[in-house]
């Protein structure tokens, strides 16, 4: 049975399947599987509509995941699928979430990795499939433990070849592939 296209996706869902499917399916990173599997990831649904609540929704998140125990909480998504839909304003926003960091006095402690429908490389064409490892459902902030990336780039002795690696399997997959892959994620989101 297909799901009925008109239907509202929960956007936590959806991502779980974006996770499942294209991070860990596709295994653009192989980091992820364990804290997947080990229920360790936090999916955080903000419905803000403007970055002054999403920045204050962010922050809050940092706190709590230096206060988590990384085997309860490792990492964190947080989903806003109301607010920085325009890739360009998603992207100039990463600037005010690394400085909330500093301000906070947890750089060096967390990052912020960043998804986008739209992500775009520096230098490429937007239909360039490359841009695919970091295009999720909805635009996500990703907080990372510093600590743990440390340890997962210590333990992978090619860390710096993940993303070449990725390019490769997403332009070898190709547009109908990823088209699919995206489809095949909604039919999840749908149970």
């Amino acid at each position: 049975m297909n799901p009925d296209p008109t239907a509202v996706l929960d956007p936590i869902a959806h991502t779980r399947a974006w996770v499942e499917r294209a991070v860990i399916g596709l295994n653009l990173c192989p980091f992820a599987r364990a804290v997947q599997v080990k229920q360790q990831v936090r999916y955080l649904l903000c419905v803000a509509r403007d970055t002054d609540t999403l920045l204050a929704v962010l922050c809050d998140e940092m706190r709590l995941l230096v206060q988590a125990e990384p085997a309860q909480i490792e990492t964190s998504l947080l989903i806003h699928p109301h607010v920085l839909g325009d890739f360009a304003d998603f992207n100039d926003f990463l600037g005010v979430a690394d400085a909330a960091l500093a301000q906070l006095g947890l750089a060096g402690v967390l990052q912020v990795a960043s998804f986008h429908p739209d992500y775009r490389f520096a230098a490429t064409e937007a239909r360039d499939l490359g841009n695919a490892t970091n295009r999720s459902p909805y635009p996500t902030l990703h907080l990372l433990r510093e600590a743990s990336v440390e340890r997962a780039v210590q333990a992978f002795p090619e860390a710096d070849a993940i993303y070449e690696n990725n390019i490769r399997r997403l332009r070898a997959l190709g547009p109908r592939g990823w088209a699919e892959l995206q489809a095949q994620c909604v039919r999840d989101a749908h149970g």
